[in-house]
Order: C-alpha cells, then sequence, then structure tokens
C-alpha cells in the first residue's frame, strides 16, 4: 500500500472514532500532498510523499519552538500532538551517533580535506539519510567533522 493510501485509510478511522486533531492533521498533510502533486503534475510517489511529511514535521518543530519562547502552552501542547501523529509515517530515525558513523564513512569515500569538501559529503550522505535524520542535525554533525579534519 503507497504511503498516501495508508494515510487515506488512517484519516477514514480518525473519523469513524471522531479524533479531531489526528483528522485535522491527517487533511492537512493530505492537502500539502496533493498540492505536491499539483506542482509536479503527476501523482507523487513514496519518497516524495516523504519529503512533504518531513517538511511538516519541521514546520511543527518550528511553530514548537516559536510558540515556547511567546509562553503559549496551549499551542505547544496541540502542535506536540501533530507532530507526533507526522512522525508515525516517517521512517525510524536514528541517533546522533548514527548519524556520526554514515558521516564519517561517506567523509572517508569522497577523501573530504576539510569544510571546503562540505558540499561533496552532503550531496552523498543525505540520499543515504533521507527521512530517517533531520537534515539541520546531519549538516551540524558534517560541519563539526569536517572542522576537525
Amino acid at each position: 500500500m503507497a504511503l498516501a493510501d495508508k494515510i487515506r485509510e488512517d484519516l477514514k478511522k480518525a473519523l469513524k472514532q471522531q479524533d479531531k486533531i489526528q483528522t485535522s492533521t491527517l487533511r492537512l498533510l493530505l492537502s500539502e500532498i496533493k498540492n505536491a502533486e499539483i506542482a509536479q503534475r503527476k501523482p507523487l510517489d513514496d519518497n516524495k510523499t516523504l519529503d512533504v511529511i518531513a517538511r511538516e514535521v519541521r514546520r511543527h518543530r518550528e511553530s514548537i519552538e516559536a510558540f515556547n519562547q511567546g509562553n503559549r502552552n496551549d499551542l505547544v501542547v496541540q502542535e506536540e500532538a501533530e507532530l507526533n501523529i507526522l512522525t508515525e509515517y516517517l521512517p525510524k530515525q536514528i541517533n546522533r551517533e548514527e548519524i556520526m558513523a554514515a558521516a564519517r564513512q561517506t567523509i572517508d569515500a569522497v577523501q573530504a580535506k576539510g569544510i571546503r569538501d562540505k558540499g561533496k559529503v552532503m550531496s552523498q550522505l543525505m540520499p543515504q539519510l533521507k527521512g530517517k535524520a533531520d537534515g539541520k542535525e546531519v549538516n551540524d554533525i558534517v560541519s563539526q567533522l569536517l572542522a576537525h579534519e
């Protein structure tokens, strides 16, 4: 079953259970997927659908951070609930040590000599970690490792 189809099925279940948060979150997600399909003029494959989900997860994390700074705990709770629903559709996230190991392996493979080779490393590493790790965290780790090269 395609990822978008699974989301549609989960939306039907949420509607039957009258789960308002899950229903609104999944409707928003399906809307974003539909917008991406319209922009591409073709249905999305699972990888592109994962990109849309990852983008929504990133937006929610940024919103949580902003609401925390603004002392809006009511909105933080809502965003966290929606974030938990969205993360169910992402592959299992890898931890910092696994990212570092993959980054070191890629640095060795492309024979990166310093921070100026960061583009080479990132272009090889990100497809491997797509959906499994936050791009900002990967970028920080690669920068840190290359600074010590």
